[in-house]
C-alpha cells in the first residue's frame, strides 16, 4: 500500500485511527508497569535519577511549545500552531521512550519527608496529573490525526479546533503539574525508590 492510499484510508478513518492508537499506548505503558514489556535494561538508579530529570526537561518544552502553538492558532498563525503542535508532540514521544526505559528497568520513586498539606498537595497534583495524562492520550491523538491528514480549510469543517482547544489545555495542566511535582520530589523533598510501582511520571 503506498503512502498516499494510507493517508486516504486514515483520513477517512481517523476515529478508528485513533481508538488503534490509543490501545497500542494503553498496552505498552501498561505491560510495561506489570512487567510484561521484558525489552528494558536493569539500569542504576543513578542513571534513574538522570533519565527523570531529561523527562523533566523534555516536559518542560513541550509545555512552552504548547502554548506558544495555542498562541499563534488563536492569532491565525496556522503554520506556526502546525510546528509548534508537531514538535510538542515529537517531544511528548521522547518523553514515553525515556519514561518507560526509566520505570521498564529502574523503577519509579516516592516522596518522602512531605507531611500533612504539602504531602496531600503533591498527592492531588500527582493524581491529576497521571489522570490527564491518561484520559488526554485519545483526545490528543484524535486532534492530531486530524491535522495530518485535513487542509487548514478542511479543518474547519471538522471539531478539530474544538477537540484540540480541549487536548491542549488538559496536555498543559498535566505536564505543568508533572514539572511540580517532579521538583518537589527530587530537588525539595526525599525520595525512596520503588520497582514498577504505578507512582510519580518522574
Amino acid at each position: 500500500m503506498s503512502t498516499a492510499d494510507v493517508r486516504t484510508t486514515v483520513r477517512e478513518n481517523v476515529r478508528e485511527t485513533t481508538i488503534v492508537l490509543t490501545v497500542v499506548g494503553y498496552a505498552l505503558v501498561l505491560g510495561t508497569f506489570a512487567g510484561l514489556v521484558p525489552i528494558y535494561p536493569d539500569i542504576s538508579r543513578e542513571m534513574t535519577n538522570q533519565l527523570s530529570h531529561a523527562i523533566a526537561v523534555v516536559n518542560t518544552i513541550a509545555t512552552v511549545s504548547l502554548a506558544l502553538g495555542w498562541y499563534w492558532i488563536r492569532n491565525g498563525e496556522v503554520d506556526r500552531h502546525r510546528k509548534a503542535m508537531l514538535t510538542s508532540f515529537t517531544l511528548i514521544l521522547v518523553f514515553l521512550a525515556l519514561y518507560l526505559v526509566k520505570v521498564g528497568g529502574g523503577g519509579e520513586k516516592e516522596i518522602v519527608g512531605a507531611v500533612g498539606v504539602v504531602y496531600w498537595a503533591y498527592i492531588a497534583m500527582l493524581a491529576i496529573h497521571i489522570l490527564l495524562s491518561v484520559v488526554s492520550v485519545p483526545v490528543v491523538l484524535y486532534a492530531l490525526v486530524l491535522g495530518l491528514t485535513h487542509t487548514p480549510a478542511e479543518l474547519k469543517q471538522t471539531a478539530h479546533a474544538k477537540v484540540g482547544r480541549i487536548a491542549a489545555g488538559a496536555w498543559i495542566l498535566s505536564l505543568t503539574l508533572g514539572v511540580v511535582t517532579y521538583v518537589m520530589l527530587n530537588h525539595i523533598y526525599d525520595y525512596e525508590f520503588r520497582t514498577m510501582l504505578v507512582g510519580t511520571l518522574f
